[in-house]
């Protein structure tokens, strides 16, 4: 600055004005001028810790791992190791890296719904309304998380939380000793504390599913959806007595008839049974069967209009009295024959010519 001030003739303070400088800020840069630039260096305090005492807050912690750092510091007080506090402790502790120990499980959320590996692991319990000629009953149905099976279920009147217990205990005596998981939204039959105890007596878990995200529990939805298109609107029916016998016949259809898409096309009593496999072996053995039995028919025809093929041509490189005795021969063979009979012809044909053109040769040596 003072450079351009003597060779421009201006003030000092139009040149600060213009370099957009501040005239405290050059003052201060002039006074600090050809000193050491340590003006902003960190200035030790009385209170700082001191490489011994950082060592001896680590090795403490060394000794005493599993305590926190508030109880390490007041422990190091107790025993004259070192005079500091707790936040000094933890900063120390910090920088060494030494809170960062706690293993911590990341989240499945968003990682999308774990199927089950094996029948009665997962139980699905729902409540849908049925029509019954104008009067809404309550169907409670309990279904088979990895088989589709219907295990349970009951048309009431009413669905209270004891009306949810019973029908669960029932499919749980149908099949002795399962321990499933329950899988229900957030009804308050399923958040009632009596539901809770009943879980907790038969040895059970519960789980809900998300608040207002039906998808979670869309097996016993697309239940309840089949039941509803294939079974209860075609024909509303009049009575609870009606609504139940035709509930009743179409579970056993579902059950035992119908093949279901999302256990490869089988039904949930042999998917329930452990026969999806030997189902699928079958099905197999019966694809490669057909196959076979289709590429066999093909190739047989194939060598039956190759065969033909070789009788025509061979009938156009013969005499017609020879071509009659071929069809004599061939008439009423199958194809395996008629070729071994052309091959024999072929012979003879070929030594016919052969004498043919031996006999010419010789005859036209003696010409010449």
């Amino acid at each position: 600055m003072k450079y351009w001030t003597e060779r421009s003739d201006l003030p000092c303070k139009d040149l600060l004005r213009w370099a957009k400088l501040s005239t405290s800020k050059y003052h201060s840069w002039r006074k600090r001028y050809g000193m050491v630039n340590g003006h902003n260096g960190k200035i030790p305090r009385d209170w700082w810790l001191e490489e011994w005492e950082k060592s001896a807050i680590l090795k403490f912690h060394d000794m005493h791992p599993l305590e926190g750092y508030r109880r390490l510091t007041f422990m190091m007080l107790d025993d004259d190791i070192v005079a500091v506090s707790p936040s000094s402790t933890y900063r120390v502790l910090k920088a060494a890296g030494r809170l960062d120990r706690r293993v911590v499980t990341p989240s499945k959320k968003g990682t999308g719904y774990i199927q089950p590996t094996k029948i009665h692991q997962e139980w699905h319990v729902d409540i849908s309304y049925i029509n019954t000629g104008g009067t809404f009953y309550f169907l409670i149905s309990v279904l088979d998380g990895f088989s589709r099976y219907i295990v349970h279920w009951e048309l009431r009147e009413t669905m209270k939380e004891w009306e949810i217990e019973l029908v669960i205990a029932k499919g749980i005596e149908k099949h002795p000793g399962v321990k499933p998981r329950i899988i229900s939204d957030n009804g308050p039959q399923f958040i009632a504390k009596d539901f809770k105890e009943f879980v907790r007596e038969y040895g059970l878990s519960h789980v809900r599913t998300s608040p207002y995200y039906p998808q979670s529990n869309g097996k016993l939805e697309r239940w309840h959806g089949s039941l509803k298109n294939e079974c209860i609107r075609p024909s509303c029916p009049a009575t609870k007595e009606e609504a139940e016998k035709r509930i009743g016949t179409y579970v056993r259809h579902y059950n035992h008839v119908r093949l279901h898409s999302a256990i490869g096309y089988i039904t949930p009593a042999d998917c329930l049974t452990g026969l999806g496999e030997v189902i699928g072996q079958e099905r197999d053995r019966k694809l490669d069967e057909a196959f076979w039995s289709s590429v066999e028919d093909k190739g047989q025809t194939f060598f039956a209009s190759h065969v033909t093929d070789q009788v025509e041509n061979l009938k156009s490189n013969i005499s017609v009295v020879e071509a009659k005795t071929l069809d004599l021969l061939i008439d009423g063979n199958s194809p395996e024959e008629i070729s071994k009979i052309m091959h024999v012809s072929k012979k003879t044909v070929s030594r016919r010519r052969k004498r043919i053109q031996e006999a010419w040769l010789s005859m036209n040596s003696r010409t010449f």
